[in-house]
């Protein structure tokens, strides 16, 4: 069930196909240039994945984000690496080995590049995207595609997030954007939900709760049943995420944090 335990952190928001196109783009137009104000080179966050069924939690693998600042073509770009891993004890029953890469322009914080190479099982995929924004144009092993303006992948789509100004938004709004998937664009929006505290094993934060919109697939249920507590900081840390899946669900609470831009002032209490 771990299989998905990647996807599920780099992919919390998620695909949905169920938006209006004009209203995507309406939306998507005043964050083609966000300003980076969350993080920066040097930061690394590591999760700790739990599957549950009946209530028991079982420690399946770890994730980890990492940020360094790179040249891409003479362009700086921040290189943003997920890597997720089953832990040993737990290979013999699925054994991953994920990582997602984004090459993410630090001016405009969209991506000019993507790499997909996972190890899940039996099962194995490499994909590898180049962006033109200017010319609106995603490059992979399958061909040219024609995107929309300010195009996401599924890692930087994280870090866009992480930038929001969520003040402005009111419980049950939705933000919306685009992103290439799979030689696909697909639509997709962030509910927002207001703020509260969560307990995490990390300790006890005040939070900005947030839902993405899930595609029902062979792991995980369609819908807003994912939840994502955000640091209610300028850090915009994910914290905890939850997401009910077709047996069980998952957990993902953040463990580990260093080189972060700002103090981690959401943090009311460790454990």
């Amino acid at each position: 069930m771990y299989g998905s335990g990647l996807r599920f952190l780099i992919r919390n928001f998620c695909i949905s196909s169920t938006c209006l196109m004009f209203q995507l783009s309406a939306f998507a137009q005043g964050f083609c240039n966000i300003d980076n104000t969350s993080f920066m080179a040097g930061e690394k966050i590591t999760y700790e994945v739990f599957y549950t069924l009946a209530g028991i939690y079982v420690g399946a693998g770890e994730v980890s984000f990492t940020v360094s600042l790179e040249k891409l073509k003479g362009r700086p770009v921040f290189h943003v690496v997920g890597d997720g891993k089953t832990y040993r004890s737990y290979d013999w029953f699925y054994k991953v080995r994920d990582r997602y890469e984004s090459y993410i322009d630090t001016a405009t914080l969209l991506p000019l590049k993507f790499i997909r190479n996972i190890h899940e099982g039996g099962y194995r995929k490499y994909e590898l995207v180049n962006f033109d924004q200017q010319e609106h144009t995603a490059t992979t092993l399958k061909g040219v595609y024609s995107v929309p303006n300010c195009i996401q992948d599924v890692l930087s789509a994280v870090y866009f997030a992480r930038n929001l100004n969520y003040d402005q938004y009111h419980p049950g709004d939705r933000i919306y954007f685009d992103m290439f998937l799979d030689n696909k664009v697909y639509n997709i929006y962030i509910r927002y939900l207001g703020k509260e505290k969560v307990q995490t094993r990390f300790g006890e934060f005040n939070a900005i709760k947030i839902k993405p919109l899930l595609i029902e697939g062979t792991i995980f249920k369609g819908g807003e049943g994912m939840v994502v507590w955000v640091s209610d900081d300028p850090n915009h840390i994910p914290v905890r995420i939850e997401s009910p899946i077709i047996v069980g669900s998952i957990k993902a609470d953040m463990i580990e944090y260093r080189g972060i831009r700002y103090p981690f002032s959401s943090l009311i209490k460790a454990n």
